[in-house]
């Protein structure tokens, strides 16, 4: 795949994506933190299904074009998620966290909404890169939405908002007015945001090197066969990265944190 976009052109089109269909707050929350210097995005997340031609592979192929490698894998059994990172040379850049749901491991129906779902694929769609904040590529009914949420949110989030990144992340590392990610959540509960409780308000310790919370996703309307209804959209998450034993920021994820980070899309 030839790069069609640069590095910084790509995430600057994911961000535009994200804070105008997904989750608007990201402005607000960007003008309570930011600082001297610009916030660093310590990571992207990215959600599919894992059927051909949908699969982790495809997320990943614009960003290995661009100089990313594999970092690491993660399961959630719970959820039925396999999960990757990608990290780039440039340890400034962002890192891209993508996951897919393991569909034949649902039940008969999940599996049935899904297969007419992506019956109505154009392939050639996935190969610019363009389609990473595309957004939903297939028709939806709201009563589909709701079936799928029964069974898997994570399955439903993804039916209906399709392609974007459902949260950018700041890094807690650079900010001069806050060192700890709780004062982080204070700051912005003080300003109306609701901090994602599911497993302690910050998931993770020191010792396994990465702190993490989140605001609960934004409710945002979206447009469905059947009507436009409120539904969950994306959501800000902070991250403080420790160092390892060699002195470098640990640039991997925890399977643990990231399982109830995946419940800030919760309806």
């Amino acid at each position: 795949m030839t790069p069609a976009f640069t590095v910084e052109q790509l995430f600057a089109e994911l961000w535009q994506d994200y804070i105008t269909r997904l989750c608007p707050s990201a402005q607000q929350v960007h003008q309570l933190l930011e600082e001297e210097t610009p916030l660093i995005n310590d990571h992207i997340a990215l959600r599919t299904f894992n059927i051909a031609p949908l699969g982790i592979e495809t997320l990943a192929k614009p960003f290995l074009a661009l100089g990313y490698k594999e970092g690491g894998d993660y399961v959630f059994e719970s959820k039925k998620l396999l999960a990757k990172h990608y990290e780039h040379t440039d340890p400034a850049l962002p890192k891209v966290f993508i996951s897919e749901l393991k569909v034949e491991e649902c039940s008969t129906q999940l599996q049935a909404i899904v297969a007419r779902l992506v019956a109505q694929l154009d392939a050639n769609q996935l190969l610019s890169p363009a389609f990473l904040f595309a957004g939903r590529l297939w028709s939806l009914s709201h009563q589909d939405y709701l079936e799928l949420a029964k069974e898997s949110e994570y399955a439903s989030w993804f039916a209906a908002h399709g392609y974007g990144a459902n949260h950018f992340t700041v890094s807690v590392n650079q900010l001069n007015a806050f060192e700890e990610v709780v004062e982080v959540n204070n700051q912005l509960r003080e300003s109306g945001f609701v901090i994602n409780e599911s497993g302690g308000e910050v998931k993770g310790t020191p010792e396994v090197l990465l702190e993490q919370s989140s605001t609960m996703a934004d409710r945002v309307r979206v447009a469905f066969t059947d009507g436009e209804f409120e539904i969950p959209g994306g959501f800000y998450e902070f991250a403080k990265r420790y160092p390892t034993a060699s002195g470098e920021l640990y640039s991997g994820f925890v399977a643990a944190s990231a399982d109830k980070i995946f419940e800030s899309t919760n309806s």
